[in-house]
């Protein structure tokens, strides 16, 4: 197992990672409010762990991966009461659809997906601790944490318990004994869901949500908390001080990481802007595969640029271009087409994988590299790099074969196969049958184009005949008439294939 290093927001360095169980990471993730469909917010912070995860898993790690989901938020009562739904019932819908929009992105299953309505005893078994030692206090409309009481607060986020007075970031309420002081139980209202508590009916704040659910799945310390950095303060901040003033200094999570923010022409993603974009449209516009590419290319922590632009679609009504994710489908097509070449050529019909042996040695470098790359505070950028360096060898060694060995050519080959797949699962890539992903993406290109297949197969069928009759000149114009439509003619040893001419950006 390598030595892996991590960025930690906590101690705002990279630092060795030392898990509490060698070889095992228990891992906890905040989750979704599901109120709404999910956008590309969404799914950029879920594909940002479940790389970090995959990651965990190729360097040898037993991971035990829990994400969390907040069913019982002020938006989902909100949502509810407008759309006469019950309130959890509502969240169970939304849980359902975000679940579903994940895997478009390859983004795996948690281990365990606790809910805050399940999980209402713990929570109040928590809440009784911290005010039995004094570390919060009731009023009636709910139960209070003493940020007072924790001297260590702010430890994280950098803020102060005087820029907390000054009235920033939290809700005044001239009950509590100090400005600072944040819900840990709020006293039920009507048309609210609510459970019985020590303090009367009401239900859980925000933040001891996930106080509660770390403990019972992971334990009152573990190895890694994650989630998006505008998290970090209050939610975060305010989860140490919770969980450290019920079980003690240095519990809770052991390692702090954050992802960057997604931002749109330097902006951040707002309804207000009109740059929220939901899951289905981007899968159904580029793939889901594409935008998990355009992620892994770059590195969790940083900040990330998309680039769209709104323009006149077929049928002359506004479409929108995802130019960013176009060249990442670009590219991501260019390592499936190699895959497709290294499978025709090792394939057994075509003389086989050249058996054991020797390979040359620049073919037997990726899952090393891979290795060193991800063990750097999980640089995907690095590794993504080292994945094209594979696929331009293999391609080199494709179209360049001769004074080469051809057992050592085919071997070479085959490994460069297995190792482009291997490291790709360890950054969700490259995992479907390349046949599939290229039938998919030129699906979704004619849709897009507007192009007529049927018109397609006829002038393809025009050509096959005019080639047998030897009329070269009439088969060369109708690769110009299929060239008008947006269409690439692609004459290979099995046959005749077509393409999509790729949009320019």
């Amino acid at each position: 197992m390598s030595s892996l290093r991590l960025h930690d927001s906590l101690r705002r360095t990279k630092v060795p990672f030392e898990p509490m169980v060698p070889g095992k990471v228990g891992m906890y993730v905040c989750g979704p409010t599901p109120y709404a469909p999910a956008h590309i917010g969404h799914a950029y912070s879920a594909i940002a762990f479940d790389t970090i995860r995959r990651a965990l898993t190729f360097l040898g790690y037993e991971v035990r991966y829990v994400r969390n989901v907040t069913d019982v938020d002020d938006k989902i009562i909100k949502r509810a009461h407008e759309t006469g739904e019950d309130p959890v019932a509502l969240a169970a819908r939304f849980t359902t659809a975000y679940n579903e929009d994940m895997a478009r992105f390859a983004v795996q299953p948690p281990t365990v997906e606790p809910k805050v309505s399940t999980h209402i005893a713990e929570i109040v078994a928590i809440v009784e601790k911290l005010v039995a030692a004094g570390k919060a206090y009731a009023l009636d409309d709910g139960v209070y944490y003493s940020v007072d009481s924790f001297p260590a607060y702010g430890q994280l986020s950098g803020v102060t318990r005087d820029e907390l007075r000054e009235g920033a970031r939290v809700e005044v309420d001239s009950k509590k004994r100090d400005p600072a002081d944040f819900a840990l139980w709020k006293t039920a209202k009507p048309g609210e869901p609510s459970w019985d508590s020590p303090w009367g009916k009401g239900r859980p704040g925000w933040h001891i949500e996930c106080s509660a659910m770390t403990t019972t799945h992971l334990g009152p310390t573990f190895d890694l908390h994650g989630g998006g950095k505008d998290l970090i303060f209050p939610h975060h901040e305010n989860e140490i001080a919770q969980s450290q003033g019920a079980y003690g200094e240095g519990t809770f999570a052991r390692y702090w990481l954050h992802n960057g923010f997604l931002n749109f022409e330097g902006e951040k993603m707002a309804k207000s802007v009109g740059n929220v974009f939901g899951c289905d449209q981007i899968a159904d516009a580029v793939g889901g595969e594409a935008l998990r590419f355009f992620c892994v290319s770059h590195h969790y922590r940083s900040p990330v640029e998309f680039t769209t632009q709104a323009v006149p679609g077929p049928d002359g009504k506004p479409v929108m271009r995802f130019y960013s994710l176009e060249a990442a489908d670009r590219r991501l097509a260019y390592f499936y087409e190699t895959l497709a070449r290294i499978d025709a050529f090792t394939s057994a019909k075509s003389g086989g994988d050249g058996g054991d042996g020797a390979v040359l040695p620049e073919t037997e470098i990726l899952l090393t590299a891979a290795v060193a790359a991800l063990s750097d505070d999980f640089n995907s950028p690095v590794v993504m790099a080292d994945l094209g360096e594979a696929a331009r060898i293999a391609n080199k060694l494709l179209d360049e074969g001769k004074g080469i060995d051809k057992g050592v050519r085919r071997r070479s080959l085959a490994r460069l196969g297995r190792d482009l797949r291997t490291v790709g699962v360890a950054l969700g890539i490259l995992g479907s049958a390349p046949a599939d992903f290229l039938a998919a993406r030129r699906a979704r290109q004619v849709k897009s184009l507007g192009i007529d297949t049927a018109q397609v197969a006829a002038l393809m069928v025009e050509r096959t005949t005019a080639r047998a009759a030897k009329d070269f000149a009439r088969a060369d114009a109708i690769r110009g008439e299929l060239a008008a439509l947006g269409v690439e003619l692609l004459d290979t040893p099995g046959g005749t294939d077509w393409r999509v001419l790729e949009a320019s950006s």
